[in-house]
């Protein structure tokens, strides 16, 4: 009868030692998180402890004597209207300028192209508003003409067409090339990232590079160009300067898109009343801050969402 022989015990797990680099490194990615949230934490205290007084006062101190709720409804109004429109006409350029660039343009084109793009990104607002003031808004008045006149069944185009140009059409154009290159920068990185076996697949089975990038790309990279589409709504939501300069606000809300009247938007009512600003009314302006702060913050949350729900996609490589 043979002895059997007792098993030899595993030798005991050791405990990776961290290197003080990546220690270094790992404290201060921890530290650098936990310093910006303490940031939004603050900025978000400051403001609701500074609109408080705008909360609580009686609708006749309120700056129009609606009430904060009247006060802000219209800047609401205009600030998701701009920023919507701006949203419609940028992602489908966006995206076909990412399209192009990464799989139709040759290669120096293509690079050139990236380039420019991106270029817009650093120009100042200023820059764009006064564009928009002295060469867009002139531009467009016949465009708001025509359209009073034939398209003014729709509440959009209802008129009378603004004389100057300066519309609220005219803002959110102005805002949609603003956007632009973030939406195109995010969308030519999630395009260039779609599995290059799907792709050589797609075309083996014999479709054209378009049936290719409907199969195999937009499929991969739509929740990429949503997230990007949300990062651009959120610039356009806040961009104050620009839509300053062009649009001639005031006027309660509205969805006419061409008429001389029409709602201002958060950030420029801010940017425009708080120098000569006192008292409650300093308060209402930041009452309506804490609105834009609330929107925005909502918008990028919804943004990291998408992302998520596909992060754990992994396509053949």
């Amino acid at each position: 009868m043979t002895a059997t022989k007792a098993p030899t015990p595993s030798p005991p797990q050791q405990r990776a030692v961290r290197r003080l680099g990546d220690r270094v490194f790992a404290g201060s990615a921890k530290g650098s998180g936990i310093f910006i949230l303490l940031v939004l934490a603050g900025v978000a205290a400051f403001l609701v402890s500074e609109a408080i007084p705008a909360l609580t006062a009686p609708a006749e101190e309120i700056p129009g004597g609606e009430g904060l709720t009247g006060y802000v409804a219209p800047l609401i109004v205009g600030t998701l209207l701009g920023a919507v429109l701006a949203l419609l006409v940028a992602t489908p350029l966006a995206v076909g300028i990412a399209l192009y660039i990464t799989y139709y343009a040759p290669r120096r084109i293509a690079a050139t192209m990236g380039y420019v793009i991106d270029l817009l990104a650093a120009i100042p607002s200023v820059v764009y508003g006064f564009w928009g003031l002295a060469v867009l808004a002139p531009a467009l008045v016949p465009f708001h003409r025509w359209a009073a006149d034939d398209l003014g069944w729709l509440p959009f185009f209802a008129g009378p067409a603004s004389a100057s140009g300066r519309t609220m059409l005219t803002v959110g154009l102005v805002l949609a090339v603003m956007i632009l290159p973030i939406i195109s920068a995010i969308a030519r990185e999630v395009f260039s990232q779609a599995p290059a076996l799907h792709r050589e697949a797609a075309l083996a089975l014999g479709a054209t590079r378009w049936e290719m990038i409907k199969m195999a790309v937009l499929p991969y990279g739509r929740s990429g160009v949503i997230a990007g589409a949300m990062l651009g709504l959120g610039r356009a939501l806040g961009e104050t300067m620009a839509v300053a300069i062009v649009l001639s606000g005031g006027a309660g809300a509205t969805l006419n898109l061409i008429g001389s009247s029409n709602p201002s938007t958060i950030a420029s009512n801010i940017a425009l009343r708080f120098p000569e600003a006192t008292g409650i009314d300093v308060n209402t302006l930041v009452a309506s801050g804490l609105v834009l702060f609330v929107i925005t913050l909502a918008v990028n949350m919804l943004a990291r969402w998408i992302v998520n729900r596909r992060a754990d996609f992994s396509g053949a490589n």
